[in-house]
């Protein structure tokens, strides 16, 4: 059995990526700084409550990964947005959108990346359509994501001597919790957002590709456009 860890699989995309791997015989280590094992009962699913916003938690967290023996599989999917003109971000929200879009997704990749060749394996990053433009009110948030992509490129290219596979995944607005802070949220159209088991359904193809071919950019957009405006508090 094949063994992955991936971030943020307490709720939306990781959430879903984690349910899927369960299903595609894979153990899966999930980590969040809420998560139990009751987000997903089976028997080859292991919580690990990390906070990776902190820096001090990230730490401990990669020594803890890098005693795990044969990680095949590492999937950062854990991250959080706020959208507002830069001049009205706090140092902490900064500081901390930073870290957990960027930082550790690094940290982890330095962590697992001998084990993640030695068992030609895989690191998917997921970004995020915002990676690709440039979009008012997202400088930030872009920012971490256009940078996350950047560091997976790169690895990319210098890791190619190895079976590593490694894949940069853009999702469109895709419907979960990552709004419920937000002043907007997914239209409830369905042809007009994404679901967390479209991004799933791509980590799976991915994995059941022929390890030759590697899809090192997967864009996913919802047919149509649409945004749902909250009302003012």
């Amino acid at each position: 059995m094949k063994k992955a860890v991936v971030t943020g699989a307490s709720s939306g995309i990781g959430f879903a990526i984690t349910q899927k791997l369960l299903t595609m015989d894979y153990s899966v280590l999930g980590i969040s700084r809420s998560i139990t094992q009751d987000h997903h009962k089976n028997d080859h699913f292991k919580a690990l409550q990390y906070n990776l916003s902190d820096p001090h938690a990230t730490q401990t967290l990669c020594n803890v990964l890098k005693k795990e023996n044969e990680v095949s599989l590492l999937i950062n999917a854990a991250g959080f947005g706020h959208f507002a003109p830069h001049e009205e971000f706090n140092f902490h929200t900064i500081e901390n959108m930073t870290h957990l879009n960027l930082t550790a997704p690094m940290l982890l990749t330095n962590a697992l990346l001998r084990s993640l060749k030695e068992n030609s394996g895989y690191l998917i990053n997921i970004n995020s359509i915002e990676a690709l433009r440039a979009s008012k009110f997202a400088a930030l948030y872009s920012a971490t994501k256009a940078g996350l992509k950047a560091f997976g490129d790169a690895l990319f290219e210098e890791t190619r001597k190895s079976e590593l596979s490694i894949t940069n995944i853009n999702p469109d607005m895709t419907e979960s919790n990552f709004y419920d802070e937000l002043r907007f949220d997914v239209s409830e159209n369905e042809s007009e957002k994404l679901l967390a088991s479209d991004i799933a359904n791509a980590v799976e193809h991915i994995l059941t590709m022929r390890k030759g071919a590697v899809v090192s950019e997967y864009t996913i957009r919802s047919l149509q456009f649409g945004i749902k405006k909250k009302p003012k508090r």
